[in-house]
């Protein structure tokens, strides 16, 4: 499973730091943030709310561009072990400059800087997907909106919006979206995790995007199922995460197996890794174990990554002959 090159479309930044390196952050500025991880090290949450809450106090450390230079090297080399060769990263100018365009865009280039070096050692290419913090609040959306607009281009390709689903309705956050697509940006939303298909109905309605960000609890309506097949919305599926979250007891019980005999297209990704005890090895692992997915199944789902990412064709082109090798 390590050998088999994979994409991966559903990543959140921070939220793929190694807890070493966080707490490593944490000494260096003299911040006691050790409630958020066990004893044996691992970042510890009771549920989905809490891990949001450790997932900002884990953040909280990073606070400069240097920071974010030395956390994308990080965790482009866990990807990079795991056989991934291409990645689109969740990035949120609110923890990055506190959403003021100027200071976002010193944070952006160096991350870019630390791509680039990835790239050149590693072998692996990445892109940002810039995305609002639902819980934060529309107002706060624009702002991130404005620097999503104000750097888009052929690194950054996406927007998105992350969070606490059961906060506010996707209608709420029109605006954001319309100056994003304006200035170009493809657009992807989480939805159908913690609320179910009506939840996925109103972002579809409401916002038109192109990919879902776990999307999985589709599965409870089959007419919408149909109509993501129809429409060809693509789900980025993170099975590790639903099932760590208890969305679901295991991987035999997750729906991806089932979207994807209906017609949905599906992608594998881990979300927040660290948080869930995964990698994309796992994930491969656990899918094979659940579903007897074979390395024809997994070509099947790396190419539909590609198709579907948000990067130019020059780069899926490039990224393809690494598939296909």
């Amino acid at each position: 499973m390590k050998e088999l090159p994979k994409v991966e479309l559903h990543l959140h930044l921070e939220g793929a730091a190694p807890p070493a390196f966080v707490r490593g952050m944490a000494a260096e500025k003299r911040e006691d943030i050790s409630g958020i991880f066990d004893d044996r090290g691992a970042y510890h949450y009771k549920d989905f709310w809490d891990f949001l809450k450790v997932y900002e106090a884990a953040t909280s450390v990073l606070r400069t561009p240097d920071d974010y230079r030395r956390l994308t090297l990080a965790v482009l080399e866990e990807s990079a072990a795991a056989g991934v060769v291409y990645s689109e990263c969740f990035l949120s100018p609110d923890f990055c400059g506190g959403r003021d365009v100027a200071a976002w865009k010193d944070y952006l280039a160096a991350i870019r800087d630390a791509a680039d070096q990835a790239e050149r050692s590693m072998g692996i290419t990445l892109r940002g997907i810039i995305t609002c913090i639902r819980h934060f609040g529309p107002d706060k959306a624009r702002e991130t909106a404005i620097c999503a607009a104000e750097t888009a281009g052929d690194w950054v390709v996406g927007f998105g919006i992350a969070g606490d689903e059961k906060v506010l309705a996707p209608k709420d956050f029109l605006w954001s979206f319309d100056c994003a697509r304006e200035a170009g940006l493809r657009i992807t939303a989480h939805a159908g995790e913690w609320q179910g298909p009506q939840g996925i109905r109103d972002t579809l309605a409401a916002l038109n995007p192109e990919r879902l960000g776990h999307g999985v609890r589709a599965i409870e309506d089959l007419a919408l199922v149909d109509e993501l097949a129809e429409r060809g919305t693509v789900l980025e599926v993170c099975p590790g995460s639903n099932v760590a979250l208890g969305l679901y007891p295991n991987f035999r019980a997750h729906p991806i197996n089932e979207l994807d005999r209906r017609g949905v297209k599906v992608t594998v990704s881990t979300d927040d890794p660290p948080f869930f005890h995964s990698t994309m090895v796992r994930e491969y692992e656990e899918l094979h174990r659940a579903f007897d997915w074979d390395e024809g199944q997994f070509a099947k789902i790396a190419k539909a990554s590609l198709d579907a990412a948000f990067c130019d064709a020059d780069t899926k082109a490039r990224i393809a002959k690494k598939l296909e090798a």
